[in-house]
This record gives structure tokens, sequence and C-alpha cells, in this order.
């Protein structure tokens, strides 16, 4: 009877597929644009990264099962100052991602409202999507995984129709024509491109919940992963693709809805508003989603004694309104710092932020699977252990590369950010760990 109830491989590949493809893929075309169609080879190394972290994400899906993902396993792993640093390192990582997605929600609603393509109106738009969002979510939090997972399917829509029916119009020259346009070595180019890129591959830790429902999770769960990430990669790359085949380079690059574009161009003006509208359904479903999986975020980081126990306090129906205010708060400030000549530009200097501290956390993974995959009650082979630690060391290259690649601004944010996670934690987390386990002993 509990055998029925699982999933096998096939179900399984969709659930990590579905995962994958977010509410990014909808203005990264535009983003990207202004490297050129080059950025397919970014896609190709990103797509090999993407599978050797999901490969260890899963492998520790598998033997921690806990909440808290990366965050737990380096906890775990390597101790509470380095368990806080990932769990604060990854928190910046969600909230600066969805203020990226409220800035594609903003780029699609555009398209019904031109001036939110203006800088300051588009900034104010931003901020009330994230505050109506957040209330969304302290008065009723139901309604918001309702929405999300109708936007799923609604969201499917515009990608699927550019990634298949674009090809039809798809325009060789065109392609060429924007293949390079900054006019960099290949070995500039391209690693240039490869944070943006890898944006979309971000939230691959998700990947190892299906551990929990997948029949045979020894033989199928990394199958599914691998093969979730291919379906994703194919649909990234096949859309991201196309379009540079479809609108010049140029025009890319400012467009604030760059499937709504194509969709117009291959359909007429009624397809690109339908296309719009299924976008800004699947963002703002998106952004609803994430806004709450942040502040849990944080919320289990307080319940493990690695947050300020604010982030941890909830109202009796369970909802963190202190973390989730915060969090607004701060989104709210950043969307303002960050106010750019156009969307697009915008939403590139978020996800680079976003991904650097995402890769933080999977690198932590990488070296937690080295301390907690050791033999158990049923060791299995040498060999499997063996395996596993070499992808660990592989992702771990991947991630420390894209990051050393990535702009000097970033690598000095990153550094700053780790080194003030030290005086944070050991002034003031860890005596404010002592004095709650002081007074639980009590």
């Amino acid at each position: 009877m509990i055998r029925d109830r699982k999933v096998g491989l096939p179900l399984a590949t969709a659930l990590v597929a579905s995962n994958m493809i977010g509410s990014g893929i909808f203005l990264l075309p535009a983003t990207l644009a202004g490297t050129g169609s080059i950025t397919l080879i970014g896609w190709l190394i990103a797509t090999a990264g993407a599978l050797l972290v999901a490969a260890v994400l899963a492998r520790l899906g598998r033997i921690s099962p806990q909440a808290g993902g990366p965050c737990a396993y380096t906890a775990d792993a390597l101790g509470p100052y380095l368990g806080f640093q990932c769990t604060a390192i990854y928190w910046i990582s969600c909230w600066s991602g969805n203020i990226a997605i409220a800035v594609t929600a903003t780029g699609y609603l555009a398209s019904f409202v031109p001036a939110l393509a203006l800088p300051l109106p588009g900034a104010i738009a931003t901020v009330g999507l994230i505050w109506l969002l957040t209330l969304v979510n302290i008065l009723g939090p139901r309604l918001v995984c309702q929405v999300e997972t109708a936007a799923i399917v609604l969201g499917l829509i515009p990608i699927l129709l550019i990634a298949t029916l674009g090809w039809w119009h798809f325009d060789p020259a065109l392609f060429k024509a924007s293949w390079n346009l900054r006019h960099e070595p290949l070995m500039t180019a391209v690693p240039d491109s490869l944070v943006l890129v890898f944006w979309a591959f971000t939230g691959l830790e998700s990947a190892s919940v299906a551990a929990a429902v997948v029949e045979n999770p020894q033989r199928n769960v990394p199958a599914a992963t691998v093969a979730g990430v291919l379906v994703a990669a194919l649909v990234y790359i096949s859309s991201c693709s196309v379009m540079m085949g479809l609108i010049p380079a140029a025009a890319l690059a400012q467009s604030t809805a760059p499937f709504a574009d194509a969709a117009k161009l291959l359909l007429g003006p009624a397809a690109g508003a339908f296309v719009a509208a299924m976008a800004l359904v699947k963002t703002i479903g998106t952004l609803g989603g994430w806004i709450l999986l942040t502040a849990q975020t944080g919320k289990a980081g307080a319940d493990r004694g690695l947050f300020p126990p604010a982030f941890g306090r909830a109202d009796r129906h369970g909802i963190p309104v202190r973390a989730l205010l915060l969090m607004a708060a701060v989104m709210s400030a950043v969307v303002f710092a960050t106010i750019s000549p156009s969307i697009g530009e915008q939403f590139g200097k978020l996800i680079e932020v976003s991904t650097i501290f995402c890769l933080l956390a999977y690198i932590y993974s990488c070296i937690a699977l080295w301390r907690l995959d050791r033999p158990g009650p049923a060791p299995a082979p040498t060999w499997v252990y063996a395996r596993y630690r070499v992808l660990a060391a592989a992702a771990l290259v991947v991630c420390v590369w894209v990051i050393v690649e990535s702009e000097r601004s970033l690598l000095v944010l990153t550094v700053a950010t780790v080194v003030l996670t030290m005086p944070v934690y050991w002034g003031f987390i860890r005596p404010l760990k002592q004095i709650r386990s002081v007074q639980a002993d009590q």
C-alpha cells in the first residue's frame, strides 16, 4: 500500500524539472543579451556544474534528511559558527533572489502599464508587490501556496511556446550577429556570463526533497535529479538561444518582457499580451512562495540557535510575522539602492548577488558531504563513498571558479559579508545561544 503511494522515475523527474524552472527565466534572456549568444557556451558549462551540485545535494538529502537543507548539513558537519555563516549567506541569497523575482514581475506588468519601465515608477511598483505579497503571507499563506500551484502550470505556457514555435522563425544570421557583442576573448566573455546563467540552476537543494516520496530512492533519486536538471537545461538553452535568433540583441537587452515580445513577433499583439499575463501570474505566485520560504529559512536558523531569536518567533498560526516584516523592509531598501537605467540591468545586479551567495552554500554542502557520508549500520561498497567524494570535489571546484570569475565588486561584497559574520556570531549569536542553553537547563 505504501509503495503504491510513491512515485516512479518519470514523475520524480517531472517534480525536479518543475522545481528548477522558476520565474527567473522570464527576464534572463534580456540580461544575457548584453553579452550575446556566446552565452550558449556558458549554459553548457553551467549545466555540467549544476549536475555535479545536484548529485551532491541529492546524496546529502538521503543520508541526512532534515529541515534546513545546506544550512543544516553545514552546521552538523562543520560546527555552529559555519552553520550560522551558511544560514546567513543563504538567507541573503534568498531575499536578494526574491527582489529579482519582483523586478521580473514589474517588467511584465510594464507590458500593460508602460510607465513602469522607467526606473523610479518601476522601483515603486516592485516595492508595492513585495509588501503586498508579504501581507498576503501574514494573512493567508495557504492562499499563496494555492496561487503558486496554479502558477506553475500557467508559467510553463510562454516558455514552452517560445522554446518550440520560435525555432520555425529562427534567423541564424541574427544569432550569428549577436554572438559576442562585447568583442571579448572567449575565455573572458564566457566566464563573465556564468554567474548570470547559474542563477537559473539555483534552488537545486529542492531536488533532494523527492527522496521521501520516490520508489527505490537509491536508484531513482539520482536518476531523477540528473534527468530533471537536463530537462530544465534543455528548456533554458532552447528558449534563451531561440530568442537571440528572433530579436536583435540591442532590442532584447532593453526589453522588460522578452517572452511577451517574442510571442508578439511570432503570433501578434494578442499573443504577446497573453504571454505577458501568464508570466506575470507565474512570477507573482513564485514571489509569494519564496517570501514564505525565506522567512522559514530564518526561522529554521533561529530554531537551531544559529539566528537571532526574533526570526523564530511566530504567531499562533506558526507564521514568523516579525521576520516577514523585517525582510520586506530590507528588500524595499535594496530595490531603491539597485535602481538601474533598465529593468534587465537591475535584474542582472540582483541575480549576481543571489547566485554568488547561493554558490557559497553549495560549497559548504560539498565539504559537508566529506564529513557526513560515512559507513552506517548498512554500509555501502567503498567505491560508492569514493564516487560521491570525487563528485563533491568537482562540484566545489566549479562553484569556486564561478565565484572567482565574477566581478571584483561582487568578490569584495562576498568577502565583506563573510568577515562580518564573525563579530556577529561571536559577539551576539553565541552568547544568546549560551543564555538559552542555561535557561533550558534550569
